[in-house]
Parts: C-alpha cells; sequence; structure tokens
C-alpha cells in the first residue's frame, strides 16, 4: 500500500518529522470529526501547519472535510492495515490516552497476573546496579509508551529489562487486541547481559503468546549490525552513574530509527541540582530533546538507597541525534565500580560485625543475608557506616 506519511511529510517537510504526520492521522482515527484548532491543540503544533498537513491527506484521499476532520474508508483501511490497528479495542485505546482514566481498576485481572509473573522472577544482582520497580510500574511504563503512540505497530527495545516492561508492554498488547487479536504487528526486543532475566522473559512471552525477541548482550560492546537503525523507541532504567547513562543510552540510540522525534523512556534517580545539569550536558552532546520529566514516576521494592522512587525522563530524538560512544568500552559503569564502598553492617540478633563492598568476604548485603550471621544465623543487619575504598585498593 501506498506510504502516505513519507509522501506527506516530503511535501510538508515539517521540522518535528515524519512522526508529527503519523500523529495527526492518528488522532483524526481517534477524534473523527475533530475541529483543525482542536487537532492542532493535541499535537502541539502552529493551526497553519496543521492546515497544511490536513490539505494534503485530503489531497491523497485520506481525509476528508465533513463535519470537522475524518477519515475516508481508503484512510480507514490504511490505519487498520499499515499502522497495525486492526483489531485494536478502540474504546479501551481511546480511555488509556486519557490521563485521568482508572486503568487500574481497568486492568484488575492483568495486574494480578503481572504480580504473580514479578513474584517469580530472579533476584536482582545488585552489582550490575539491578533493582526490582514495583509491578504498577512496569505497566505504567507501558501505558506511557500507548500514550506517546509508540506502541502500536511500532518496534520497542528495551535497553536492560530487569523491570520486566517487555512483559507489561506484551499484556497491555494482548488486552488491547484481545477481540481477535488480528492485527497485531508489534514487535518487543530486550537487550540484557544477564541470562536469568532473558530466560525468564523467553519462558513468560512463550506462555502468554507474547512478541517478545530476546538478545544476550553485553553493551560494552556494540550493538551487532542487525540491530542498528531497526526501533521506534526504547526504554532504559540504567546504572545511576554518568558513564553508566551514557553508555546504555549511546546504544539505544543507535539501535533506534534515523527520524526525529522518536521516544526515549528514561528511568533515572532523583539527583541533585550539580548532578542534573551533569545529566542535561550528556543530553546536549548526543542531541536530545528533553520534553517531559515525571518526578516520582517509578517505585522500587528495597531500593531505600533511592528513596524507593526515581523519574521519568521523556527525551526526542532530533535530526542529529547520535550516541557519544560508538566503541568497545571499558570504563566503570555500575555504582559499585565508579563509587567504591565498603559498608560495615551489625548482626540485629547477636551484634556481630561485617564489612561488606569491594575487598569484603561479601560484595552485597544480600549475600551475607543468604549466607546469614556465622554466629546465631541470624538474617537482619544494620548498616553502621560507609567507608570509600581507593580504586588502587581493589584486590585483584
Amino acid at each position: 500500500m501506498q506510504e502516505y506519511i513519507k509522501e506527506i511529510y516530503s511535501n510538508v517537510k515539517i521540522e518535528e518529522g515524519e512522526i508529527a504526520v503519523e500523529n495527526a492521522l492518528v488522532q483524526v482515527y481517534f477524534n473523527e470529526g475533530i475541529s483543525t484548532k482542536e487537532l492542532a491543540r493535541k499535537l502541539l503544533l502552529p493551526v497553519p501547519l496543521v492546515v497544511a498537513i490536513k490539505k494534503e491527506f485530503i489531497k491523497s484521499g485520506i481525509f476528508v472535510q465533513d463535519r470537522g476532520i475524518r477519515l475516508s474508508n481508503q484512510g480507514r483501511k490504511y490505519v487498520k492495515e499499515c499502522l497495525g490497528f486492526d483489531g485494536l479495542n478502540i474504546d479501551l485505546y481511546r480511555n488509556l490516552l486519557d490521563l485521568d482514566y482508572d486503568w487500574e481498576t481497568e486492568f484488575s485481572k492483568e495486574r494480578e497476573l503481572i504480580e504473580r509473573i514479578f513474584n517469580d522472577r530472579p533476584d536482582v544482582d545488585v552489582t550490575i546496579d539491578q533493582s526490582k520497580c514495583t509491578p504498577e510500574t512496569s505497566l505504567k511504563r507501558a501505558i506511557l509508551c500507548a500514550r506517546n503512540n509508540s506502541l502500536i505497530g511500532k518496534k520497542i527495545l528495551c535497553v536492560g529489562d530487569d523491570d520486566l516492561v517487555s512483559i507489561s508492554t506484551g499484556l497491555l498488547l494482548k488486552k488491547l487486541f484481545s477481540k481477535g487479536r488480528k492485527g497485531i504487528n508489534t514487535e518487543i526486543h530486550v537487550l540484557d547481559l544477564d541470562s536469568r532475566f532473558l530466560n525468564y522473559i523467553k519462558n513468560v512471552a512463550g506462555e502468554e503468546g507474547l512478541p517478545i525477541h530476546c538478545h544476550h548482550v553485553d553493551l560494552r560492546k556494540p550493538l551487532d549490525t542487525n540491530l542498528l537503525n531497526q526501533f521506534d523507541c526504547f526504554f532504559t532504567d540504567p546504572p545511576y552513574t554518568l558513564t553508566g547513562m551514557g553508555l546504555f543510552i549511546s546504544r539505544g540510540v543507535s539501535a533506534l530509527k534515523k527520524k526525529k522525534g522518536l521516544p526515549i523512556f528514561f528511568s533515572f534517580a532523583h539527583k541533585s541540582p550539580d548532578f542534573t545539569i551533569k545529566i542535561m550536558e550528556e543530553f546536549l552532546k548526543m542531541y536530545l530533546a528533553v520534553t517531559e520529566v515525571i518526578p516520582r514516576f517509578n517505585q522500587y521494592e528495597g531500593a531505600q538507597i533511592i528513596g524507593n522512587t526515581s523519574q521519568m525522563i521523556i527525551l526526542k530524538t532530533t535530526a542529529k541525534s547520535h550516541g557519544i560512544i560508538d566503541d568497545a568500552y571499558e570504563k566503570p559503569i555500575y555504582t559499585g565500580e565508579v563509587v567504591r564502598t565498603m559498608r560495615k553492617y551489625k548482626c540485629k540478633q547477636c551484634g556481630k560485625n561485617y564489612m561488606i563492598g569491594i575487598n569484603g568476604v561479601y560484595s552485597t548485603i544480600e549475600d551475607l543475608k543468604k549466607t546469614q550471621c556465622s554466629e546465631c544465623r541470624g538474617d537482619i543487619f544494620e548498616l553502621i557506616e560507609r567507608v570509600k575504598v581507593s580504586h588502587k585498593s581493589k584486590k585483584e
């Protein structure tokens, strides 16, 4: 079928990119009879620009001007077959786009399933900065993807996925296409170093019939060529260090299609103003635009060091977007590598002290809890103090 979006973008040539033309088409699909002014408001575009896009769609036979802007039969066929909306529960999807919609009640059964899946996921490896986000957070991220028109018919990437966003996104798709499920052409891909999570995601995807593809990837190495320039958006919740953030986003950007306006859903700890400036400087180096910051969006289980919460930052690509790390990367990226510490813990039952960290018998408190106190077999420990360790003192 004819590629109307590319053709109209070529004729109008708007700075917002091809994605803005597609968004106009999708908005009309869900809001038949919408006025030009209301469409401009939804798209955050000037009215004259929306008029130009509308005229091109009318010339192509996709729009008709009839008590507002509507789709022709040809237009509806194009949206369903080419954009992947065939079989979609339109009312439910439209509800999800409403920020005031009570999605938690609607998705009560899915939440129960997700909670069971999350309860059985592998234990986190804190040495590579893994943490467990809540099931609600994972599903919220998937819904955020839909609200940014990056779900239906798209290739979605998870750069690291100990939060199981791939599964939540797959289950959201399953819910949206429950009536016949004819028309799902969305793909979800996961890049991760941890084979435990990849195998778990594969197993769940197989049991639930989710369109998830897993790739065992060490992000310190460049991505394989078959993963470059393929995706419409990506999620990442990287190590909370500048080097880790830069590496994960760079690899994600290299995997995105070469288009303007593609979203990056970036979760990161709330930081001081000085550290935040450094984060913004990294975005500028990659020519990424910050379009939205949502404080306290993410909730985590047992992540006291970041207050159990982190922010969601939505970035958009520009004409000059590029990663800042192209080759193999050898610098420290994880918190324990960048900020080396020894932590003294005391057994709350008998008072025995343990040193945990880079030079300790136990590298993490989780390891100590599993082994238990050697004196009393207790498994509850209290943090007494932290001591920074010189990089030179690392035992090889």
